[in-house]
């Protein structure tokens, strides 16, 4: 499905019925990340999944974008398809968009998966790195995503195929330099929304520390920390990612 938002082409999915939600996939990703999430979903809530611009089979930004940019799209996307407090999924940079999202809108419920939302201490040179192929790549390790693998790697491979992110468009590199750095602790006290924070224990992209913060700094929240896995958590960990999640969101996905 298409829809124009922000005045932006952008390529979604949506299956199911019942409360809205919306799942957001981070930095490099696309509407596959969050396959196996959204099929499970769908069996108790209408959801949609996203392709960002610049990711997927959305097209790029006109200019280098900063998050407050992304969540202006998402408002524009949640008001031309008459989604009404929705729930919010974010990985990674999804969780940048979700957090400036329910700061200023109203959300049911929100889900942030090893977000990121904290000015990093690492760096740029190395997130331009992480967030790229290399990341992509990474992502086809997960059998639970499903899709043909050989097809969505040599689309990956067109897009990021560098860990170089000067092999990126000019737009997109200059929004990556723009997202890295902001610092988003001033949005999350203005969450109204009970918040689940989800973090992979050996998470080094975006570590369990900023998980600490963001507890403190949204009023609302409460962190569970996955063992043994990193930033992909919700795949490395599924099984477990889907009990505390159906936990979380019980009462809204029950059906009469």
């Amino acid at each position: 499905m298409e829809i124009q938002a922000k005045g932006v082409k952008i390529n979604y999915i949506m299956n199911g019925s019942g409360q809205d939600v919306i799942l957001l996939h981070g930095w490099g990703q696309n509407i596959e990340a969050f396959a196996a999430v959204h099929q499970h979903l769908a069996s108790c809530f209408r959801v949609f999944t996203i392709d960002f611009p610049g990711f997927g089979a959305s097209v790029d930004p006109p200019k280098p974008w900063t998050v407050k940019d992304y969540a202006e799209m998402l408002e524009d996307f949640v008001k031309q398809l008459g989604i009404k407090n929705p729930i919010l999924m974010g990985h990674s940079f999804g969780g940048r968009v979700g957090i400036v999202y329910a700061s200023r809108n109203p959300v049911c419920k929100m889900i942030l998966v090893d977000s990121a939302g904290i000015k990093p201490k690492r760096s740029l040179s190395y997130y331009l790195k992480v967030y790229s192929f290399k990341t992509a790549k990474y992502l086809l390790k997960f059998p639970i995503v499903n899709r043909k693998e050989e097809v969505l790697l040599q689309k990956l491979r067109a897009k990021f195929g560098s860990s170089d992110y000067t092999n990126v468009s000019g737009v997109m590199q200059q929004t990556m330099v723009l997202v890295v750095n902001e610092d988003l602790q001033l949005f999350m006290p203005k969450i109204q929304a009970p918040t689940l924070l989800i973090w992979g224990e050996n998470d080094t992209v975006t570590p369990i520390s900023d998980g600490k913060i963001m507890e403190k700094k949204i009023p609302d929240a409460g962190l569970v920390v996955l063992k043994d896995c990193g930033h992909f958590s919700y795949l490395e960990k599924f099984y477990e990612f889907q009990i505390i999640i159906d936990h979380f969101l019980k009462k809204d996905g029950e059906k009469s």
